[in-house]
Protein backbone atom coordinates (compact mmCIF):
# COMPACT_ATOMS: atom_id res chain seq x y z
CA UNK A 1 0.00 0.00 0.00
CA UNK A 2 1.36 3.41 -0.82
CA UNK A 3 1.20 6.37 1.19
CA UNK A 4 -0.06 9.66 0.36
CA UNK A 5 2.41 12.94 0.66
CA UNK A 6 -0.31 13.62 3.27
CA UNK A 7 -0.63 10.56 4.91
CA UNK A 8 3.52 10.22 4.95
CA UNK A 9 3.12 14.46 6.57
CA UNK A 10 0.61 13.58 9.20
CA UNK A 11 2.93 10.52 10.25
CA UNK A 12 5.77 12.65 10.70
CA UNK A 13 4.01 15.42 12.32
CA UNK A 14 2.35 13.16 15.16
CA UNK A 15 4.41 13.50 18.61
CA UNK A 16 6.54 10.39 19.58
CA UNK A 17 5.81 8.25 21.94
CA UNK A 18 6.50 8.88 25.35
CA UNK A 19 9.65 6.53 26.34
CA UNK A 20 9.33 4.61 29.82
CA UNK A 21 11.16 5.86 33.34
CA UNK A 22 13.06 2.77 34.48
CA UNK A 23 13.77 3.56 37.63
CA UNK A 24 16.56 0.84 40.07
CA UNK A 25 15.30 1.39 43.56
CA UNK A 26 15.76 0.19 47.08
CA UNK A 27 13.49 -2.73 48.43
CA UNK A 28 12.32 -0.36 50.97
CA UNK A 29 10.92 1.79 48.89
CA UNK A 30 8.29 -0.83 47.20
CA UNK A 31 5.03 0.89 48.80
CA UNK A 32 5.51 4.44 47.91
CA UNK A 33 6.85 4.40 44.95
CA UNK A 34 4.74 1.93 43.84
CA UNK A 35 1.89 4.71 44.17
CA UNK A 36 3.85 8.01 43.77
CA UNK A 37 4.92 6.22 39.83
CA UNK A 38 1.13 5.19 39.13
CA UNK A 39 -0.16 8.76 40.15
CA UNK A 40 2.65 10.29 38.52
CA UNK A 41 2.17 8.39 35.00
CA UNK A 42 -2.00 8.66 35.21
CA UNK A 43 -1.03 12.97 35.24
CA UNK A 44 1.76 12.50 32.41
CA UNK A 45 0.93 9.78 30.30
CA UNK A 46 5.06 8.46 30.87
CA UNK A 47 4.94 4.42 31.83
CA UNK A 48 7.62 4.25 34.97
CA UNK A 49 9.22 0.69 35.08
CA UNK A 50 10.25 -0.05 38.79
CA UNK A 51 12.74 -1.91 38.95
CA UNK A 52 13.20 -3.48 42.98
CA UNK A 53 15.80 -5.04 44.97
CA UNK A 54 18.73 -5.02 47.40
CA UNK A 55 20.95 -1.59 46.91
CA UNK A 56 23.87 -3.15 45.98
CA UNK A 57 22.55 -5.57 43.46
CA UNK A 58 20.85 -2.78 42.00
CA UNK A 59 24.22 -0.51 41.80
CA UNK A 60 26.43 -3.61 40.45
CA UNK A 61 23.79 -3.97 37.74
CA UNK A 62 24.12 -0.16 36.86
CA UNK A 63 27.40 -1.13 36.66
CA UNK A 64 27.18 -3.63 34.11
CA UNK A 65 24.94 -1.98 31.90
CA UNK A 66 21.43 -2.49 32.94
CA UNK A 67 19.32 0.32 31.31
CA UNK A 68 18.68 2.32 34.22
CA UNK A 69 17.46 5.76 34.23
CA UNK A 70 17.22 6.51 37.91
CA UNK A 71 19.12 5.40 41.04
CA UNK A 72 17.18 5.50 44.19
CA UNK A 73 19.68 4.00 46.84
CA UNK A 74 19.76 3.43 50.43
CA UNK A 75 23.03 4.35 50.97
CA UNK A 76 25.36 6.53 50.22
CA UNK A 77 28.12 4.75 49.71
CA UNK A 78 26.80 2.75 46.96
CA UNK A 79 25.63 5.86 45.15
CA UNK A 80 29.47 7.13 45.91
CA UNK A 81 30.51 4.10 44.10
CA UNK A 82 28.95 4.88 41.02
CA UNK A 83 29.45 8.03 40.91
CA UNK A 84 33.33 7.33 41.12
CA UNK A 85 32.74 5.45 37.96
CA UNK A 86 30.84 8.48 36.04
CA UNK A 87 27.45 6.30 35.97
CA UNK A 88 25.75 8.87 37.29
CA UNK A 89 24.92 12.50 36.38
CA UNK A 90 26.48 14.17 39.52
CA UNK A 91 24.69 17.16 39.32
CA UNK A 92 21.34 15.63 39.84
CA UNK A 93 22.20 13.59 42.99
CA UNK A 94 19.93 14.81 45.99
CA UNK A 95 19.40 13.02 49.18
CA UNK A 96 15.58 12.45 49.16
CA UNK A 97 14.19 10.51 52.67
CA UNK A 98 15.20 9.54 55.46
CA UNK A 99 13.45 6.59 58.08
CA UNK A 100 14.32 4.93 60.81
CA UNK A 101 15.64 1.80 62.13
CA UNK A 102 13.18 -1.10 64.22
CA UNK A 103 12.63 -4.07 65.77
CA UNK A 104 9.65 -6.09 64.58
CA UNK A 105 7.65 -8.83 66.14
CA UNK A 106 5.82 -12.13 64.11
CA UNK A 107 1.70 -11.07 65.41
CA UNK A 108 1.13 -9.26 68.54
CA UNK A 109 3.92 -8.41 71.22
CA UNK A 110 4.61 -6.13 73.88
CA UNK A 111 7.24 -3.36 73.04
CA UNK A 112 10.57 -2.86 74.62
CA UNK A 113 12.90 -0.78 75.46
CA UNK A 114 15.60 -0.70 72.97
CA UNK A 115 19.51 0.07 74.55
CA UNK A 116 22.54 -2.41 75.98
CA UNK A 117 20.02 -3.65 78.79
CA UNK A 118 18.13 -5.65 76.24
CA UNK A 119 18.04 -9.01 76.59
CA UNK A 120 17.35 -10.15 72.92
CA UNK A 121 18.69 -13.62 73.25
CA UNK A 122 15.71 -13.79 76.11
CA UNK A 123 13.86 -12.33 73.59
CA UNK A 124 14.75 -14.56 70.71
CA UNK A 125 14.77 -18.13 72.84
CA UNK A 126 15.24 -20.42 69.87
CA UNK A 127 14.34 -18.49 66.65
CA UNK A 128 16.60 -16.73 64.91
CA UNK A 129 16.52 -12.77 64.60
CA UNK A 130 16.23 -11.57 60.61
CA UNK A 131 18.08 -9.05 58.73
CA UNK A 132 19.35 -8.10 55.33
CA UNK A 133 22.04 -9.11 54.56
CA UNK A 134 25.25 -7.71 57.53
CA UNK A 135 28.35 -6.90 54.89
CA UNK A 136 26.77 -5.06 51.58
CA UNK A 137 22.93 -4.23 51.77
CA UNK A 138 22.10 -1.01 53.89
CA UNK A 139 19.56 -2.16 56.31
CA UNK A 140 21.88 -4.82 57.48
CA UNK A 141 24.44 -2.80 57.99
CA UNK A 142 22.94 -0.19 59.54
CA UNK A 143 21.18 -3.11 62.03
CA UNK A 144 24.90 -4.80 62.44
CA UNK A 145 26.18 -1.39 63.46
CA UNK A 146 23.13 -0.68 65.90
CA UNK A 147 23.60 -4.12 67.88
CA UNK A 148 27.62 -3.25 68.09
CA UNK A 149 27.32 0.25 69.50
CA UNK A 150 24.98 -1.35 71.79
CA UNK A 151 26.88 -4.54 72.77
CA UNK A 152 24.42 -6.75 71.47
CA UNK A 153 25.84 -8.14 68.57
CA UNK A 154 27.84 -11.36 70.32
CA UNK A 155 24.68 -12.61 71.27
CA UNK A 156 22.84 -12.53 68.75
CA UNK A 157 25.25 -13.10 65.70
CA UNK A 158 24.81 -16.72 65.60
CA UNK A 159 20.86 -16.22 65.38
CA UNK A 160 20.72 -14.27 62.34
CA UNK A 161 19.35 -15.22 59.25
CA UNK A 162 20.35 -12.91 56.47
CA UNK A 163 18.32 -12.09 53.38
CA UNK A 164 19.17 -9.92 50.02
CA UNK A 165 17.22 -7.33 50.85
CA UNK A 166 15.39 -5.70 53.79
CA UNK A 167 11.78 -6.84 52.41
CA UNK A 168 12.71 -10.71 52.27
CA UNK A 169 13.90 -10.16 56.00
CA UNK A 170 10.07 -8.56 56.77
CA UNK A 171 8.73 -11.43 55.08
CA UNK A 172 10.51 -14.30 57.12
CA UNK A 173 8.52 -12.02 60.21
CA UNK A 174 5.30 -11.83 58.28
CA UNK A 175 5.50 -15.35 58.00
CA UNK A 176 6.49 -16.61 61.44
CA UNK A 177 10.05 -17.85 60.15
CA UNK A 178 12.31 -15.95 62.40
CA UNK A 179 10.32 -14.56 65.90
CA UNK A 180 12.39 -11.36 65.33
CA UNK A 181 13.92 -9.00 62.98
CA UNK A 182 15.53 -5.38 62.41
CA UNK A 183 13.66 -3.69 59.32
CA UNK A 184 13.05 -0.23 58.72
CA UNK A 185 10.32 1.71 60.11
CA UNK A 186 8.79 2.14 56.62
CA UNK A 187 8.38 -1.26 56.07
CA UNK A 188 6.58 -1.48 59.23
CA UNK A 189 4.08 0.71 57.95
CA UNK A 190 3.60 -1.68 54.54
CA UNK A 191 3.11 -4.94 56.53
CA UNK A 192 0.84 -5.16 59.01
CA UNK A 193 1.43 -8.94 59.37
CA UNK A 194 4.14 -7.39 62.53
CA UNK A 195 4.11 -5.35 65.40
CA UNK A 196 6.85 -2.90 66.01
CA UNK A 197 8.23 -3.52 69.68
CA UNK A 198 10.73 -0.91 69.38
CA UNK A 199 12.79 2.11 67.68
CA UNK A 200 16.66 2.21 68.08
CA UNK A 201 18.19 4.90 69.22
CA UNK A 202 19.50 7.47 65.84
CA UNK A 203 22.94 7.11 67.66
CA UNK A 204 23.33 3.84 67.37
CA UNK A 205 23.95 3.80 64.14
CA UNK A 206 24.81 6.22 60.92
CA UNK A 207 21.65 8.29 59.86
CA UNK A 208 19.88 6.34 57.62
CA UNK A 209 19.71 8.41 53.60
CA UNK A 210 18.11 7.58 50.70
CA UNK A 211 19.89 9.70 47.99
CA UNK A 212 18.45 9.39 43.91
CA UNK A 213 20.17 10.35 40.75
CA UNK A 214 20.00 10.06 37.17
CA UNK A 215 22.10 7.59 35.34
CA UNK A 216 24.35 8.70 32.72
CA UNK A 217 22.15 7.70 29.95
CA UNK A 218 18.28 9.07 31.52
CA UNK A 219 16.37 11.53 29.27
CA UNK A 220 14.57 14.34 30.11
CA UNK A 221 11.19 12.33 31.26
CA UNK A 222 13.68 10.38 33.97
CA UNK A 223 14.45 14.29 35.09
CA UNK A 224 10.67 15.07 35.43
CA UNK A 225 10.11 11.92 37.56
CA UNK A 226 12.81 12.82 40.01
CA UNK A 227 12.11 15.99 40.20
CA UNK A 228 8.56 14.78 41.23
CA UNK A 229 10.08 13.07 44.10
CA UNK A 230 10.50 16.06 45.93
CA UNK A 231 6.83 17.57 44.88
CA UNK A 232 4.95 17.82 48.07
CA UNK A 233 2.38 15.08 46.83
CA UNK A 234 5.16 12.98 46.26
CA UNK A 235 6.65 14.35 49.52
CA UNK A 236 3.00 13.14 51.42
CA UNK A 237 3.25 9.82 50.02
CA UNK A 238 6.66 9.14 51.79
CA UNK A 239 5.97 10.63 55.13
CA UNK A 240 2.61 8.32 55.06
CA UNK A 241 4.39 5.37 54.49
CA UNK A 242 7.07 5.84 57.24
CA UNK A 243 10.12 7.96 55.28
CA UNK A 244 11.28 11.22 56.86
CA UNK A 245 11.67 13.59 53.40
CA UNK A 246 14.51 15.54 53.54
CA UNK A 247 14.86 19.86 52.56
Amino acid sequence: MRLTLAALALILSAPAALADVTVFAAASLKTALDRIAADWTGETGTPVVLSYGGTPALAKQIAEGAPADIFLSASEAWMDDLQEKALIRQESRRDLLGNSLILVATGTASPVTIDATLDLPGLLGDGKLSMAMVDSVPAGQYGKEALESLGLWSGVEASVVQSENVRAALQLVTLGEAPLGIVYASDAVAEPGVTVLGTFPEDSHRPIVYPGALTAQAGEDAAAFLDHLSDPAAQEVFRANGFTPLP
